[in-house]
């Protein structure tokens, strides 16, 4: 990451919102230079819009049309949202800060806005959302389809999450209806938030702030993954993870141990560190 591009803006929501904005904007006409190809392209998306909800709403609407679902509609359904919803907005700003901070990859907020699908299904997703908390569900239903169509994450429109969050490749992320995010939480490819059957009421896990979730990971029924705490790729997590431990393993067992599991100090949900536990697990042999 160059060295002052992520200065830190003021504490006022609406002036980061605007900070923001305003490096992405720089950012698609420094782009637009060097790349003349992408000029067209950028100018939409981007440089003729005069807010980040425009942009945004823009981008969504051409992302997720149909041929039976206008990309027009799907603009004034967006903007409408963001508009009546300065929460919305604010947390399209945390999280595209955090894939910015978290990710190396991503080399810009404009390379976030257009092409990180997990940032854009997580923005499409709290539209459905609210729309589902207006009772217009068929709708949220139908949004939620598309998300899952074009982005390939399926997250349930009733389904609760924070800001600054990080779906990282995003491809496979599937969240359940009763399923509950906090803040500043990072969840790699193919991770499951599910049921363990049919068994309908609060079903599904609760997500505590700075979680980190690795790649193929598991969690399944109504279980707590407490703050702070981290998943191993590629764990299936059936019973509460206390905060600030590491799960890893099919059944995932505690780092440490149950009884006096090893416990870390950093936020995993932003440190992004998936390996440290291994100096540390006895089982690990190769």
């Amino acid at each position: 990451m160059p060295a002052g591009e992520l200065q830190n803006p003021t504490e006022n929501g609406t002036e980061e919102e605007a900070w923001v904005w305003a490096q992405i904007k720089t950012e698609a006409k420094r782009d637009a230079e060097s790349e003349p190809a992408l000029a067209s392209y950028l100018y939409s998306t981007i440089l003729s819009h005069s807010s980040l909800e425009r942009s945004l709403s823009f981008h969504l609407g051409n992302k997720l049309c149909s041929s039976t679902m206008l990309s027009t509609l799907l603009y004034d359904l967006f903007l409408n949202a963001f508009s009546s919803d300065p929460s919305l907005c604010s947390a399209a700003v945390a999280d595209l800060r955090a894939a910015r901070i978290r990710d190396p990859a991503c080399v810009s907020f404009s390379h976030c806005l257009l092409n990180y699908k997990g940032f854009l299904a997580c923005q499409a997703h709290r539209v459905a959302h609210k729309l589902w908390t207006q009772s217009r569900r068929p709708l949220a239903l139908a949004l939620h389809s598309r998300i899952a169509d074009v982005f390939a994450v399926d997250i349930h429109p009733a389904a609760r999450i924070g800001k600054g969050i990080l779906f990282d490749h995003a491809t496979g992320v599937v969240v359940g209806e009763t399923a509950v995010i906090g803040n500043n939480v990072s969840i790699l490819h193919h991770v499951t938030l599910g049921g363990t059957g049919k068994v309908g009421g609060d079903r599904h896990p609760k997500i505590g702030d700075g979680v980190l979730i690795g790649a193929g990971a598991t969690i399944l029924g109504n279980v707590k993954i407490g703050e702070g705490a981290k998943i191993g790729a590629g764990s299936v997590v059936l019973i509460d993870v206390p905060p600030r431990t590491t799960a890893v393993g099919n059944p995932a067992r505690l780092v440490g141990g149950k009884e006096r599991p090893s416990k870390h100090e950093d936020v995993p949900g932003e440190s992004m560190d998936h390996t440290s536990f291994i100096s540390e697990w006895s089982d690990y042999i190769i």
